[in-house]
């Protein structure tokens, strides 16, 4: 077993949670982390960063930084990362830096230094999949395109069957599903994947890639208007504004709790059984959009409904929602209940420092031409 880990990220939403989680299962961890101004606030320590792990101050698309951030540590959970999709339309070399040039700076600096790495874990994401599986009654299984410009324009939500044009029903998406990257996020996110994986098969450093669905609770930004569709919905409701749905709020996503995420990586840590591979990691529990923020409200005692736009961002998926069937056939079982986690991240939100960014990104986006 690792006995000292380093987490990229670590004083992030996600690498907080799996900085703690190691840290209470007796791990010694240190965090790496460039404190982000559009994640922390003014660029500051957030109030979570766990005392009892060291923290480094440093970029991962800085060679010098991550070499001192390496030195001493047995195993890398490697989630520093830009995340949001449609910035990343935008942002192009921002996200392309980040995401593929600091894992290529990782990975150069494990294969060529004299860091003795027994395991690296990295955050992989849905997006790469595209649209996710769905099903024909006269065909069976089928993996339609994304959806054209002119068929969103129309109003037509919903996918038709590749090859007959039938209607077709979503299932759940295993992970040899194609994988039909549709923003810069997705292909950087992919990239990493294939990084991370090539060189730990090749020099036999036991490797894992999580594919996340989309993670929610507590310490999500709520002024990042940019990634967490549950914190976009939270931050615009604590400000009694009305949750802004786009399309007609019935494409659905599988949400899965920040806890669950922090015992896979764990698990993942304590057990060979998923080395070398992808493993999704959702609920298996597909919500419409529409309904999560229904929820948000009822949840959080407001009497507010989420504003239907029947408007439509270019690349958006319409279904996709987790076959967790290797990763609890092989690693971890998550447990936390959708219903438990939103009391959780509402119960954390009464006190959490938020500003509701929501127009002023939709308006990036508008000028962009994305939406």
């Amino acid at each position: 077993m690792a006995k000292k880990v380093l987490v990229t990220g670590g004083a992030g939403f996600i690498g907080s949670f799996i900085v703690d989680k190691l840290v209470e299962e007796g791990y010694e961890v240190r965090i790496f982390d460039n404190l982000d101004p559009q994640v922390h606030p003014g660029g500051k320590e957030p109030p979570h960063l766990n005392k009892d792990a060291e923290f480094i101050k440093g970029d991962v698309r800085n060679p010098d930084d991550l070499a001192k951030a390496l030195k001493g540590v047995d195993a890398v959970s490697h989630h520093a990362a830009a995340v949001g999709v449609g910035q990343s339309q935008y942002k192009i070399d921002y996200y392309v830096n980040t995401n593929v040039g600091g894992t290529s700076n990782l990975l150069n600096l494990i294969v060529n230094g004299k860091y003795n790495i027994e395991k690296i874990i990295i955050a992989a994401s849905m997006s790469s999949y595209g649209e996710g599986r769905y099903n024909c009654e006269k065909c069976g299984k089928v993996n339609p395109p994304l959806r054209t410009e002119e068929q969103m324009k129309s109003g037509q939500w919903e996918l038709f069957c590749p090859i007959c044009s039938a209607p077709i029903t979503p299932i759940p998406t295993d992970e040899k599903k194609e994988q039909h990257c549709n923003s810069i996020y997705a292909l950087t996110k992919k990239m990493q994947e294939d990084m991370v994986l090539n060189i730990g098969k090749t020099y036999k450093i036991p490797v894992v890639a999580f594919r996340y669905f989309n993670v929610y609770g507590p310490r999500q930004s709520l002024s990042n208007p940019y990634t967490g569709v549950a914190a976009i919905f939270m931050s615009r409701i604590k400000n009694n504004q009305p949750p802004v749905v786009y399309e007609d709020g019935l494409q659905t996503r599988d949400f899965i709790s920040v806890r669950d995420i922090a015992a896979a990586n764990h698990a993942a840590l304590e057990n060979s059984g998923a080395d070398y591979m992808s493993l999704n990691l959702g609920s298996g529990i597909p919500q419409t959009i529409k309904s999560v923020a229904e929820k948000l409200a009822k949840l959080y005692g407001k009497d507010i409904e989420p504003l239907i736009l029947n408007k439509f961002r270019k690349g958006d998926v319409r279904h996709c929602y987790s076959d967790s069937t290797e990763i609890k056939k092989r690693l971890y079982t998550p447990s936390v209940s959708f219903e438990e986690g939103m009391k959780e991240l509402i119960e954390w939100a009464e006190t959490a420092y938020f500003e509701d960014k929501f127009e002023e990104a939709a308006k990036e986006l508008q000028e962009k031409g994305l939406v």
